[in-house]
């Protein structure tokens, strides 16, 4: 009989990525059955998400009584939480220790947490960044719990650059990239719709992998490189400029997110995205994966056109 997984963000970037790889994973699917949960179950994602086999369930982060009927029943649950819905470190830690506890008093056997590093950690307590400390902290708390757990760690989404990091008209044919990041800092570029890739593993595995950080990226990039790929493949000249976050030309960025974003600058900047570790703990993740990352450059050509005139 086939096993429940129970996601949350059923309807979200990680958490929906995740359903879809399951879902047309013959090995996945022959072993678990999936379980969506999202506090709206008329959005049209979620009963597309219904009308593909998917149950899905209503439950409320800020209600933690409604998470245990949720997760009944589940054997491994994905946990992930939306730091910038309410910016705040304390919420964000209050519902990834509910999604905790619930999964523990539910019986489930493995919870994969969506979390990040400790940036007061890797300052050494120079530097904090709320929402990569807020999820380092939920895990911590997830360590001294009675159940199995692993831990997904997404890098720099390429879907950013499909929003407010978009390549922007010069106004000669040419285009420009403004980032807040050195030249040649390097962030670990993932096509989030690659999360089931990374966390197929620990579901045919979890044994294997209880405790374990999966370090999630296809490659560093420097966005010298970024803009390379947009320009090889696009046939357009795209090119860099370094500017402060208040220079950052977005209605999307609020106040709080122009704060985050000036930290994390002077973060990979210095201590780089995942820390001194990255790379090697990169290489290591991409060992357990069977599946091809995608590229930047396959990325770029598969969200065409990104220019007007193209």
């Amino acid at each position: 009989m086939s096993k429940l997984l129970t996601v949350f963000g059923a309807t979200g970037q990680q958490g929906g990525s995740l359903i879809d790889y399951v879902l047309k994973n013959t090995e996945l699917s022959s072993m678990y059955r999936v379980r969506g949960i999202t506090r709206d179950r008329s959005n049209p994602t979620a009963v597309a998400l219904k009308a593909r086999g998917v149950e899905v369930i209503e439950a409320d982060l800020d209600k933690p009584a409604t998470l245990i009927p949720a997760l009944a029943g589940s054997y491994a649950v994905f946990g992930v939480t939306n730091y910038w819905e309410r910016a705040s470190k304390e919420v964000e830690i209050a519902q990834g220790k509910a999604i905790a506890d619930a999964s523990v008093a539910a019986g489930a056997e493995l919870l994969i947490w969506s979390s990040l590093p400790s940036v007061t950690k890797l300052s050494n307590r120079r530097a904090t960044f709320k929402h990569f400390d807020s999820k380092a902290e939920v895990e911590e708390y997830i360590r001294t719990l009675t159940i199995l757990s692993a831990f997904f760690m997404a890098g720099w989404y390429m879907q950013n650059h499909i929003g407010y990091m978009r390549p922007q008209p010069v106004g000669d044919g040419t285009y420009n990239l403004s980032q807040t990041f050195a030249p040649n800092a390097t962030l670990p570029m993932i096509d989030i719709t690659d999360t089931g890739k990374f966390i197929a593993p620990i579901l045919l595995d979890p044994a294997k992998y209880n405790g374990k950080n999966f370090t999630c990226a296809t490659k560093f990039l420097s966005p010298l490189q970024l803009v390379d790929g947009w320009t090889k493949v696009t046939g357009k000249t795209v090119r860099y400029s370094m500017v402060s976050p208040d220079e950052m030309a977005s209605e999307a960025m609020t106040p709080e997110m122009r704060a985050e974003l000036k930290k994390s600058a002077n973060l990979i900047n210095e201590f780089s995205y995942f820390g001194p570790n990255g790379q090697a703990d990169l290489e290591w993740t991409q060992a357990q994966v069977k599946d091809n990352l995608t590229t930047w450059e396959e990325f770029v050509k598969s969200n065409e056109p990104w220019f007007g005139d193209v």
